[in-house]
Protein backbone atom coordinates (compact mmCIF):
# COMPACT_ATOMS: atom_id res chain seq x y z
CA UNK A 1 0.00 0.00 0.00
CA UNK A 2 3.07 2.53 -0.13
CA UNK A 3 2.17 5.40 -2.37
CA UNK A 4 -1.23 4.81 -1.35
CA UNK A 5 -3.64 7.30 0.28
CA UNK A 6 -7.00 6.16 2.05
CA UNK A 7 -9.80 7.31 4.06
CA UNK A 8 -11.46 5.97 6.85
CA UNK A 9 -14.52 7.70 8.76
CA UNK A 10 -14.91 6.70 12.25
CA UNK A 11 -11.55 5.53 12.71
CA UNK A 12 -10.85 6.79 16.19
CA UNK A 13 -11.87 3.16 17.76
CA UNK A 14 -13.52 -0.32 17.53
CA UNK A 15 -12.80 -1.73 13.47
CA UNK A 16 -12.26 1.54 12.03
CA UNK A 17 -9.06 1.92 14.01
CA UNK A 18 -8.12 -1.44 13.50
CA UNK A 19 -8.58 -0.95 9.48
CA UNK A 20 -6.36 1.68 9.91
CA UNK A 21 -3.87 0.33 12.26
CA UNK A 22 -3.49 -2.70 9.13
CA UNK A 23 -3.34 -0.65 6.32
CA UNK A 24 -1.11 1.82 8.17
CA UNK A 25 1.37 -1.19 8.96
CA UNK A 26 1.06 -2.30 4.99
CA UNK A 27 2.23 1.56 4.42
CA UNK A 28 -0.67 3.53 3.17
CA UNK A 29 -0.84 7.05 4.09
CA UNK A 30 -4.04 7.62 6.13
CA UNK A 31 -6.30 9.83 7.10
CA UNK A 32 -8.45 9.10 9.81
CA UNK A 33 -11.87 11.12 9.23
CA UNK A 34 -13.23 11.68 12.73
CA UNK A 35 -15.97 13.77 14.61
CA UNK A 36 -13.54 14.39 17.97
CA UNK A 37 -10.41 15.29 16.95
CA UNK A 38 -9.06 14.64 20.76
CA UNK A 39 -10.03 10.58 20.67
CA UNK A 40 -8.63 10.49 16.30
CA UNK A 41 -5.58 11.83 17.78
CA UNK A 42 -5.31 9.63 20.36
CA UNK A 43 -5.78 6.70 17.99
CA UNK A 44 -3.54 7.87 15.54
CA UNK A 45 -0.81 8.37 18.26
CA UNK A 46 -1.28 4.72 19.30
CA UNK A 47 -1.10 3.61 15.52
CA UNK A 48 1.83 5.68 14.56
CA UNK A 49 3.56 3.49 17.87
CA UNK A 50 2.78 0.58 17.23
CA UNK A 51 2.93 0.20 13.13
CA UNK A 52 6.21 3.06 13.35
CA UNK A 53 4.43 5.02 10.42
CA UNK A 54 4.60 8.55 9.90
CA UNK A 55 1.61 8.68 7.38
CA UNK A 56 -1.50 8.67 9.89
CA UNK A 57 -3.20 11.99 9.42
CA UNK A 58 -6.73 13.53 11.85
CA UNK A 59 -9.28 15.27 9.98
CA UNK A 60 -12.52 16.75 11.29
CA UNK A 61 -15.55 15.12 9.95
CA UNK A 62 -18.96 14.47 11.64
CA UNK A 63 -20.52 12.25 9.26
CA UNK A 64 -24.17 13.23 10.15
CA UNK A 65 -23.69 17.20 9.42
CA UNK A 66 -23.47 17.75 5.88
CA UNK A 67 -21.79 20.79 6.25
CA UNK A 68 -19.51 19.20 7.65
CA UNK A 69 -18.76 16.65 4.86
CA UNK A 70 -18.96 19.60 2.57
CA UNK A 71 -15.87 21.23 5.04
CA UNK A 72 -13.91 17.87 5.17
CA UNK A 73 -13.77 17.51 0.96
CA UNK A 74 -12.63 20.91 0.31
CA UNK A 75 -9.97 20.61 2.66
CA UNK A 76 -9.37 16.78 1.03
CA UNK A 77 -8.90 18.26 -2.13
CA UNK A 78 -6.80 21.11 -1.30
CA UNK A 79 -4.56 19.14 0.22
CA UNK A 80 -4.56 15.53 -1.70
CA UNK A 81 -3.66 14.65 -5.08
CA UNK A 82 -5.24 11.33 -4.84
CA UNK A 83 -7.50 8.99 -3.13
CA UNK A 84 -7.02 5.29 -3.65
CA UNK A 85 -9.26 3.42 -1.01
CA UNK A 86 -11.96 5.19 0.87
CA UNK A 87 -14.14 3.11 3.37
CA UNK A 88 -17.22 4.40 4.89
CA UNK A 89 -17.13 2.71 8.53
CA UNK A 90 -18.60 5.35 10.56
CA UNK A 91 -22.04 4.54 11.74
CA UNK A 92 -23.96 4.47 15.01
CA UNK A 93 -26.58 1.74 16.03
CA UNK A 94 -30.38 2.48 17.60
CA UNK A 95 -30.62 5.18 19.46
CA UNK A 96 -32.99 5.14 22.55
CA UNK A 97 -35.06 7.93 21.28
CA UNK A 98 -35.87 9.65 17.87
CA UNK A 99 -33.50 12.30 16.92
CA UNK A 100 -32.83 15.01 14.44
CA UNK A 101 -29.75 16.60 12.93
CA UNK A 102 -28.91 20.22 12.62
CA UNK A 103 -30.22 19.94 9.32
CA UNK A 104 -33.31 18.58 9.98
CA UNK A 105 -32.48 15.17 9.30
CA UNK A 106 -33.11 11.73 11.25
CA UNK A 107 -29.56 10.97 13.19
CA UNK A 108 -29.34 7.26 12.27
CA UNK A 109 -30.03 7.61 8.78
CA UNK A 110 -28.11 10.89 8.65
CA UNK A 111 -25.44 8.64 9.47
CA UNK A 112 -25.17 5.80 8.39
CA UNK A 113 -26.72 6.48 4.83
CA UNK A 114 -26.93 10.11 4.11
CA UNK A 115 -23.71 11.54 5.47
CA UNK A 116 -21.61 8.61 2.87
CA UNK A 117 -23.91 9.12 0.43
CA UNK A 118 -22.59 12.78 -0.28
CA UNK A 119 -18.89 12.11 1.00
CA UNK A 120 -18.82 9.47 -2.11
CA UNK A 121 -20.21 11.75 -4.44
CA UNK A 122 -17.82 14.67 -3.49
CA UNK A 123 -14.76 12.30 -3.55
CA UNK A 124 -15.96 10.62 -6.68
CA UNK A 125 -13.90 12.67 -9.43
CA UNK A 126 -10.54 12.37 -7.15
CA UNK A 127 -11.13 8.61 -6.68
CA UNK A 128 -11.64 8.16 -10.24
CA UNK A 129 -8.14 9.97 -10.97
CA UNK A 130 -6.47 7.66 -9.23
CA UNK A 131 -7.78 4.79 -10.50
CA UNK A 132 -7.39 1.43 -9.90
CA UNK A 133 -9.18 2.22 -6.56
CA UNK A 134 -11.34 0.91 -4.27
CA UNK A 135 -14.58 2.43 -2.37
CA UNK A 136 -15.69 -0.43 0.95
CA UNK A 137 -19.00 0.55 2.72
CA UNK A 138 -19.64 -0.91 6.04
CA UNK A 139 -22.50 -2.18 6.12
CA UNK A 140 -24.56 -5.17 8.15
CA UNK A 141 -26.56 -8.41 7.86
CA UNK A 142 -29.15 -6.25 9.61
CA UNK A 143 -30.30 -4.84 6.22
CA UNK A 144 -32.38 -8.12 5.67
CA UNK A 145 -34.33 -6.85 8.37
CA UNK A 146 -34.81 -3.12 6.52
CA UNK A 147 -37.94 -1.80 4.35
CA UNK A 148 -37.57 0.05 1.48
CA UNK A 149 -40.96 2.14 1.91
CA UNK A 150 -39.25 3.39 5.19
CA UNK A 151 -37.01 5.56 3.15
CA UNK A 152 -39.69 8.02 3.14
CA UNK A 153 -39.13 8.76 6.76
CA UNK A 154 -35.23 9.78 5.97
CA UNK A 155 -36.00 13.68 5.84
CA UNK A 156 -37.11 13.85 9.30
CA UNK A 157 -39.27 12.02 12.34
CA UNK A 158 -39.87 8.49 11.59
CA UNK A 159 -42.65 6.51 13.22
CA UNK A 160 -42.07 6.08 17.47
CA UNK A 161 -41.41 2.02 16.72
CA UNK A 162 -38.18 2.82 14.43
CA UNK A 163 -36.86 3.48 17.66
CA UNK A 164 -37.80 0.22 19.39
CA UNK A 165 -35.71 -1.84 20.82
CA UNK A 166 -34.47 -3.87 18.10
CA UNK A 167 -33.44 0.13 16.38
CA UNK A 168 -35.61 -1.23 13.15
CA UNK A 169 -34.11 2.12 11.76
CA UNK A 170 -30.78 1.27 11.93
CA UNK A 171 -31.92 -1.80 9.99
CA UNK A 172 -33.58 0.46 7.13
CA UNK A 173 -30.22 1.90 7.51
CA UNK A 174 -27.91 -0.94 6.63
CA UNK A 175 -30.82 -2.05 3.50
CA UNK A 176 -29.57 1.55 2.05
CA UNK A 177 -26.31 0.82 2.31
CA UNK A 178 -26.12 -2.33 0.18
CA UNK A 179 -28.24 -0.81 -2.22
CA UNK A 180 -26.39 2.56 -2.59
CA UNK A 181 -23.35 -0.20 -2.98
CA UNK A 182 -24.62 -2.04 -5.76
CA UNK A 183 -26.05 1.27 -7.72
CA UNK A 184 -22.80 3.31 -7.43
CA UNK A 185 -21.07 -0.01 -8.53
CA UNK A 186 -22.88 0.30 -11.73
CA UNK A 187 -22.55 4.00 -12.34
CA UNK A 188 -18.69 3.43 -12.21
CA UNK A 189 -18.62 0.66 -14.70
CA UNK A 190 -15.68 0.70 -16.70
CA UNK A 191 -14.16 3.56 -14.76
CA UNK A 192 -11.54 0.74 -13.01
CA UNK A 193 -13.35 2.04 -9.08
CA UNK A 194 -14.85 -0.78 -7.60
CA UNK A 195 -17.25 -0.50 -5.05
CA UNK A 196 -18.18 -3.06 -2.36
CA UNK A 197 -20.12 -3.63 1.05
CA UNK A 198 -20.09 -5.68 3.71
CA UNK A 199 -21.02 -7.40 7.03
CA UNK A 200 -17.66 -7.16 9.42
CA UNK A 201 -19.75 -9.52 11.80
CA UNK A 202 -20.75 -8.93 15.75
CA UNK A 203 -18.02 -7.17 17.12
CA UNK A 204 -17.10 -5.86 20.58
CA UNK A 205 -16.52 -2.69 20.08
CA UNK A 206 -18.52 0.87 21.72
CA UNK A 207 -21.24 0.50 19.11
CA UNK A 208 -23.53 -0.38 21.21
CA UNK A 209 -22.78 2.23 24.11
CA UNK A 210 -25.51 5.27 22.90
CA UNK A 211 -28.05 2.63 22.24
CA UNK A 212 -30.73 1.39 24.07
CA UNK A 213 -31.03 -0.25 26.51
CA UNK A 214 -31.43 -3.41 24.96
CA UNK A 215 -28.81 -2.87 23.04
CA UNK A 216 -26.52 -1.76 25.46
CA UNK A 217 -26.76 -5.11 27.41
CA UNK A 218 -26.19 -6.67 24.02
CA UNK A 219 -23.00 -5.00 23.42
CA UNK A 220 -22.06 -6.27 27.02
CA UNK A 221 -22.64 -9.91 26.52
CA UNK A 222 -21.05 -9.49 23.11
CA UNK A 223 -17.78 -9.19 24.16
CA UNK A 224 -17.79 -12.72 25.76
CA UNK A 225 -18.91 -14.25 22.62
CA UNK A 226 -18.26 -12.41 19.74
CA UNK A 227 -15.02 -11.48 17.13
CA UNK A 228 -12.53 -8.91 18.74
CA UNK A 229 -12.68 -5.45 16.66
CA UNK A 230 -9.49 -6.69 15.18
CA UNK A 231 -10.65 -9.47 13.61
CA UNK A 232 -14.16 -7.72 12.88
CA UNK A 233 -11.59 -4.89 10.50
CA UNK A 234 -10.50 -8.03 8.26
CA UNK A 235 -13.43 -8.16 5.68
CA UNK A 236 -13.13 -3.85 5.52
CA UNK A 237 -8.93 -4.86 5.11
CA UNK A 238 -9.84 -7.66 2.77
CA UNK A 239 -11.91 -5.48 0.04
CA UNK A 240 -8.97 -2.64 0.34
CA UNK A 241 -5.71 -4.24 -0.35
CA UNK A 242 -6.60 -8.10 -1.65
CA UNK A 243 -5.69 -9.13 -5.04
CA UNK A 244 -8.42 -11.67 -4.59
CA UNK A 245 -11.31 -8.70 -4.97
CA UNK A 246 -9.22 -7.09 -8.13
CA UNK A 247 -12.06 -6.18 -10.38
CA UNK A 248 -14.85 -7.25 -7.99
CA UNK A 249 -17.26 -5.00 -7.72
CA UNK A 250 -21.06 -4.66 -6.39
CA UNK A 251 -20.78 -7.40 -3.97
CA UNK A 252 -21.67 -8.47 -0.31
CA UNK A 253 -19.11 -9.73 2.06
CA UNK A 254 -19.00 -11.34 5.12
CA UNK A 255 -15.29 -12.97 6.22
CA UNK A 256 -13.57 -12.16 3.37
CA UNK A 257 -15.48 -14.05 1.10
CA UNK A 258 -18.76 -13.28 -1.36
CA UNK A 259 -22.20 -13.57 0.07
CA UNK A 260 -25.08 -13.84 -1.27
CA UNK A 261 -27.82 -11.17 -0.89
CA UNK A 262 -31.40 -11.26 -0.27
CA UNK A 263 -34.40 -10.11 -2.80
CA UNK A 264 -34.69 -7.34 -0.52
CA UNK A 265 -31.45 -5.64 -1.73
CA UNK A 266 -31.89 -6.23 -5.37
CA UNK A 267 -35.27 -4.42 -6.26
CA UNK A 268 -33.54 -1.93 -8.94
CA UNK A 269 -36.79 0.51 -8.73
CA UNK A 270 -36.52 1.01 -4.83
CA UNK A 271 -32.46 1.54 -5.41
CA UNK A 272 -32.74 4.19 -7.86
CA UNK A 273 -35.56 5.60 -5.67
CA UNK A 274 -33.58 5.76 -2.56
CA UNK A 275 -30.79 7.19 -4.89
CA UNK A 276 -32.85 10.06 -6.04
CA UNK A 277 -34.32 10.70 -2.85
CA UNK A 278 -30.87 11.08 -1.16
CA UNK A 279 -29.79 13.18 -3.73
CA UNK A 280 -32.55 15.63 -3.33
CA UNK A 281 -31.66 15.48 0.79
CA UNK A 282 -28.16 15.78 0.09
CA UNK A 283 -27.86 18.33 -2.47
CA UNK A 284 -29.89 20.99 -1.60
CA UNK A 285 -28.69 21.51 1.90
Amino acid sequence: MKGKTVIITGANSGIGKETARDLAGRGAKVILACRSISKAQAASNDIRATTKSEEVYVKQLDISSLSSVRRFVEEIKREETRLDVLINNAGISAPSEQSITEEGLELTFATNHLGHFLLTNLLLDLIKKSAPSRIVIVAATAYRFGEASEFEFMPGYPNIDEYGPLGAMYCHSKLANVMFSLELAKLLEGTNVTVNCLHPGIVNTEFYNNSSKYLQNFGFFSRFFFKSPTEGAQTSIHLAVSEDVDGVTGRFFSDCREEKLEEIALDKYDARELWQRSEQLTMKQ
